[in-house]
């Protein structure tokens, strides 16, 4: 099975994003997936700011990434950008780190004005990182995530998107298996 990393931008365990971050994680745990989920709130704020690699716990995050088969990226969105978590982490990754990885963006905001941070912030810094497979991904209203708990329009949307990314990251492992066994020449 394909290995599966998910990156939350998500200030706290219990904020909107990471809700959303822990369902998706649920849904992907339920199709038979290993998860990790990198909380990038819990690394070393120094060595995060100032690209210090040879710290082990941020040297461990960018492994997680190059390891990965598909990545989820979640964020809250404000003022229509991502989290600066989410951008201190893709900005300690290599030029090319993201290239035939699967990606599936995801957020939160408080108003469908900030859906745009999607596909003018946030999918452009994947690019930037070689992000060649970048999913359509879901934006979730604030109001649909209330108590701990995602609106079943939003839950059905979620799976949705979930499945897609399931099916595209098979795919892109079908497609590098299928490379690695054609002979030579």
């Amino acid at each position: 099975m394909s290995s599966i990393l998910m990156i939350s931008g998500g200030p706290s365990p219990m904020s909107r994003t990471g809700v959303l971050v822990t369902h998706v994680e649920g849904l992907l745990r339920e199709a038979g997936y290993g998860v990790r989920t990198l909380h990038v709130r819990q690394l070393p704020t120094l060595p995060l700011l100032t690209e210090d690699l040879r710290d082990p716990e941020i040297g461990d995050a960018v492994a997680a990434v190059l390891r990965a088969d598909g990545i989820v990226v979640a964020s809250p969105v404000y003022r229509a950008a991502y989290s600066g978590l989410v951008k201190a982490l893709v900005d300690l990754l290599p030029k090319k780190a993201l290239r035939g990885r699967v990606i599936l963006p995801l957020a939160t905001g408080g108003s469908q004005g900030f859906l745009v941070a999607m596909d003018y912030a946030l999918n452009p810094l994947l690019a930037g990182k070689g992000a060649d497979t970048v999913l359509r991904g879901e934006f979730v209203l604030d109001p649909d995530i209330e108590g701990g708990t995602i609106a079943p329009k939003a839950a059905e949307a979620i799976r949705g998107a979930v499945d897609r990314f399931a099916l595209a990251v098979e795919d892109a492992r079908f497609r590098r298996d299928r490379a690695r066994l054609r002979p030579a020449g």
